[in-house]
């Protein structure tokens, strides 16, 4: 190949690359949200917290029954711990790395020295 070919396929697999990252990234920032809010107690009616809760639960959908969630009582909320959002957090990620590593093992080895 010459360096041009190896130039644009190294931009190719770049961008592919930071789009899976992208998309990781907005998925773990949803999955934290939902995290946060049901450990803060957060009210499920708020029209913010309830968008988060029910988009993120079709992400959590493959992971439900895996643990039971821990309640605590308080005065004024009721605290959850979700481990199912944190194994799903890790799943999501180690699927993201696996499909970053496939993409670079796809594309044909750079023999140039491309930054």
């Amino acid at each position: 190949m010459n360096e041009a070919t190896d130039i644009k396929t190294h931009h190719q697999t770049l961008k592919a690359k930071n789009i899976v990252y992208y998309v990781l990234g907005v998925l773990e920032v949803l999955l934290a949200f939902r995290l946060i809010f049901k450990l803060l107690g957060a009210n499920p009616q708020s029209p913010f917290v309830s968008f988060i809760y029910s988009v993120s639960q079709a992400f959590l959908a493959p992971f439900n029954g895996i643990f039971r969630s821990a309640v605590t009582k308080g005065i004024e909320a009721q605290s959850i711990l979700e481990p199912t959002t944190i194994i799903a957090m890790i799943v999501y990620a180690v699927i993201a790395w696996g499909i970053v590593k496939l993409i670079e093992i796809s594309r044909p080895h750079q023999t140039t020295g491309i930054r």
